[in-house]
C-alpha cells in the first residue's frame, strides 16, 4: 500500500467547488448588474435584485463548503447543512461503491454518515483516490487504538 498522507489533511472536491463558487459570482453579478440597468426600478425592487442573487451565491457557497478534514484525533466532516466531528475509532468502514453519488461512513452506533467532501461526480479517478487514502487513515488509527483490541 502506498503511503498514508500527512495529517492534518483535507479532501474536497476541488472542481465542483469551484465551479459552484465561479457560478455563484456570475449569478450574483449578472442579477446585480441587471437591477442597476434597469432605470425603471425603484430602489426597493433594485435591492430585492441584489438581494435575490446574494442568496442565490450563498446557497452555492453551502453546497460548496463540502469537506473531510481528517487530523491525529480524528475525522470532521462538513456536510451541506451539518458538521460532525469522529474520533477515529468511531469509523468502522469508509465506503465507495460504485454508483455511490459519495463516500459513506459506517459508524461504531450502526449508522452510516455520508460525507460530501469525496464525491465522485466531476473527478471520479481523484475521489476514489481520496476514499482509498481516508480509509487507509482510518484503519491505521484503528489499529493503534489499543480499546478496539480489548475482548
Amino acid at each position: 500500500m502506498s503511503e498514508l498522507p500527512s495529517l492534518p489533511v483535507t479532501f474536497r472536491p476541488g472542481h465542483t467547488r469551484v465551479i459552484l463558487l465561479t457560478a455563484g459570482v456570475a449569478i450574483f453579478a449578472t442579477i446585480s448588474g441587471v437591477a442597476l440597468l434597469l432605470e425603471q426600478l425603484g430602489p426597493g425592487e433594485k435591492l430585492s435584485f441584489v438581494v435575490t442573487g446574494g442568496l442565490i451565491f450563498w446557497v452555492l457557497a453551502q453546497l460548496a463548503r463540502v469537506k473531510v478534514v481528517a487530523d491525529d484525533s480524528g475525522v470532521t466532516v462538513v456536510n451541506i447543512a451539518s458538521k460532525r466531528r469522529l474520533e477515529w475509532a468511531e469509523i468502522l468502514q469508509v465506503n465507495l461503491r460504485q454508483g455511490d453519488p459519495w463516500v459513506f461512513l459506517d459508524l461504531s452506533d450502526g449508522t452510516s454518515l455520508p460525507a460530501l467532501g469525496i464525491q465522485p461526480g466531476i473527478a471520479k479517478q481523484r475521489a476514489i483516490a481520496d476514499a482509498r487514502a481516508l480509509r487507509a487513515l482510518a484503519e491505521a488509527h484503528t489499529i493503534r487504538d489499543p480499546e478496539q483490541h480489548q475482548g
